[in-house]
């Protein structure tokens, strides 16, 4: 059924509007009016799907993903054995990329040393996740994503972003220049529309009535630049592989072997439980497994001692 519920907000709000409020203090731009608190009977709200038998549950729907109510569980594993550090369970219909710096931030003050990189899918590859990360001095990897297509043909990528002189220029070697900065963290560069309307590639650039292309960059798009170029190393690639051998099997070992397939229970504290259960029974095994590995190569190399003096001995008589 559909209910009416309170819009979800950023985790990373406060981060984000400081970084705004800052970016428009370099143009001195008017600093943004501030949110006006509502009451929560006004409060922004938005028809939500729920669950009747478990409304803590979320509606999921993704490109390639079953639609339904579901509950995602966020592991975080150690790249070097295989242990899983923490689970961390959200209902489906909230974003990958929310819970992830709080997750992050957890496991550096837990765990010394911190970690020095961390490999994610590309779900997580947001602005805000790339320039935190960074923030913190870990190195973030992330999977490929495949850039959504507009309608025109001249696509972001065909256009060169100028650092230098903060301006974009198009494919007919035009200027695209700042304009503002939006609440979402977007800047702003827009063309000449007295140069768009003589422009023979203008059908292919845009559609727009009063003939202007506006293109968009984050302010903290620069993150997402270095996070990508590392993506495309040698030492990235070799990060990110250990991610299908870590993540990848972890999940699958928990989906083929305990029960991670469906939720057990109803409620999000409940499901957290079958997830903690589940990671626990999963750290035993690979734990017993290390053990039985130690002890299997303690008893070869005893072995293999053996041997070697029994060797000696035998070219001692025999000399």
């Amino acid at each position: 059924m559909n209910e009416r519920r309170p819009e979800g907000v950023s985790e990373y709000l406060e981060q984000l509007n400081a970084a705004v409020e800052a970016d428009r203090k370099q143009p001195e731009k008017k600093p943004l009016p501030a949110v006006k608190s509502k009451p929560e009977s006004e409060a922004a709200v938005k028809n939500t799907q729920v669950s009747t038998t478990d409304p803590e549950s979320g509606f999921m729907h993704r490109d390639n993903k079953p639609q339904g109510f579901f509950y995602l569980d966020h592991r975080t594993v150690d790249g070097k054995h295989g242990i899983i550090m923490e689970t961390h369970v959200t209902p489906g219909n909230v974003h990958d990329s929310q819970p992830y710096i709080g997750r992050l931030e957890r496991q550096i003050q837990r765990f010394r040393p911190a970690p020095v990189a961390t490999g994610v899918d590309a779900g997580y590859f947001t602005a805000a996740v790339c320039h935190l990360t960074q923030e913190m001095g870990v190195a973030l990897v992330p999977g490929y994503r495949r850039p959504n297509k507009g309608k025109n043909a001249c696509q972001k990528k065909h256009f060169t972003c100028d650092p230098e002189r903060d301006v974009y220029i198009c494919p007919a070697e035009r200027l695209l220049t700042y304009g503002t900065t939006d609440r979402n963290g977007y800047r702003h560069y827009r063309s000449d529309a007295g140069e768009c309307s003589a422009c023979p590639l203008r059908d292919n650039c845009t559609k727009n009535s009063k003939m202007q292309k506006t293109l968009t960059r984050h302010v903290w798009e620069e993150a997402k630049e270095k996070a990508n170029a590392l993506r495309l190393t040698k030492w990235g690639k070799k990060i990110y592989a250990r991610r299908k051998e870590t993540v990848e099997r972890s999940v699958a070992d928990a989906k083929q072997h305990h029960g991670h397939r469906y939720a057990r229970f109803r409620g999000l504290m409940k499901v957290q439980m079958q997830c903690l259960l589940a990671a626990t029974a999963q750290n035993m095994k690979k734990m017993a497994l290390q053990a039985l590995f130690c002890l299997l190569l303690l008893a070869e190399c005893s072995l293999i001692r053996r041997n070697k003096k029994r060797m000696m001995t035998l070219n001692a008589v025999m000399g």
